[in-house]
């Protein structure tokens, strides 16, 4: 199951405390302070890890503790300390605190991580107190509580490039012709709830990560049919590529389809609106196609390619188009 946004919270472990003791042996009935600290508490990292492509695992548990440190003991014997608790999250995921609203980490690429919530550290035995004018302290510390988090974690898909369209307009069908994502594909809109991804092979050496986004409606900015849930997935993606049916089945205009969801972006995120975008006429095998496609032309302004993920039509034309604006976006 792909989950993209759970609320944790997280615990780090406690310190142990300092031991109040005295060194009693055969001969020594006045032995010095000997008491050991105590352990720090374990720490609750969080790391994004390679392999790890959903939040699903942390569903289902609603809290995640470190280990506490141990107590000090006699005979200068410290408390051995908590181990810290890796919490493994996809790349692209982003870390709220719940509780303030505000972001505390962005973990975009493999290997980045940070301290979510840090151990208490171990208190001090009684040996610590000893001085010239107290040989015999009785003072020792107890172990400092450790953090705790309400945190909010949402992903955001990295992809090279972002298929964004209305429901319906074939992009599930595109992915699964250009790679080997196998999506969820039928005859109705909203077939696709959750983001999906693909590998697609430019040439022997070069390929970019394809994102099939779900579709968008009018008002996804303000949240209607979970537009921010899908939003929020097309902010990583280098490039968009457009995809407009030409013949809806809901009776719609194609360049008023267009324009809509073009509005939808900026009204999300204004810098969306200037992402380098490639618009495509799907399903190119259909009467009317064309006319479509050169209607497009005019209202954007620039190409707007034709194509057909039934009959290949069109497609090496569209990867080489993306694969120059890959090349244009890095350089």
């Amino acid at each position: 199951m792909f989950v993209d946004r759970v609320q944790i919270e997280v615990q780090a472990g406690n310190g142990g405390d300092g031991c109040c003791s005295f060194r009693r042996e055969r001969y020594i009935p006045k032995g010095g302070p000997d008491g050991g600290d105590g352990g720090h508490g374990g720490s609750v990292i969080m790391r994004a890890t390679a392999g790890v492509d959903s939040l699903s695992p942390l569903a289902h548990r609603r809290t995640w503790r470190a280990e506490a440190g141990r107590h000090g003991s006699g005979a200068d014997r410290h408390g051995r300390s908590g181990k810290d608790l890796v919490i493994d999250v996809p790349p692209g995921t982003v870390v709220w605190d719940a509780r303030q609203q505000f972001v505390i980490k962005d973990l975009v690429a493999v290997g980045d991580q940070f301290v979510a919530a840090r151990g208490g550290r171990g208190g001090m035995g009684n040996a610590h107190f000893k001085s010239a004018t107290n040989r015999a302290p009785r003072q020792c510390t107890p172990g400092e509580d450790g953090e705790r988090r309400l945190l909010t974690l949402e992903l955001k898909v990295i992809a090279d490039v972002g298929l964004i369209g209305k429901p319906n307009a074939g992009k599930s069908t595109l992915l699964s012709r250009l790679s080997r994502a196998r999506p969820t594909i039928a005859d109705y809109p909203f077939t696709t709830k959750v983001p999906h991804l693909g590998r697609v092979q430019i040439d022997a050496d070069h390929s970019f990560i394809l994102a099939d986004i779900p579709g968008l409606i009018e008002g996804a900015h303000a949240g209607v049919g979970l537009g921010h849930e899908f939003l929020r997935h097309i902010e990583r993606a280098g490039i968009l590529v457009h995809l407009i049916e030409p013949a809806p089945a809901d009776g719609s205009d194609a360049v008023a389809n267009y324009r809509a969801i073009r509005k939808e972006l900026v009204e999300y995120k204004s810098w969306l609106g200037e992402r380098p975008e490639i618009v495509a006429v799907t399903k190119g095998e259909l009467p009317g196609a064309t006319d479509v496609q050169e209607r497009l032309a005019d209202a954007v302004s620039g190409e707007v390619l034709l194509i057909s993920a039934v009959t290949g039509q069109g497609l090496n034309r569209l990867v080489q188009a993306i694969a120059r604006q890959l090349a244009h976006v890095s350089a």
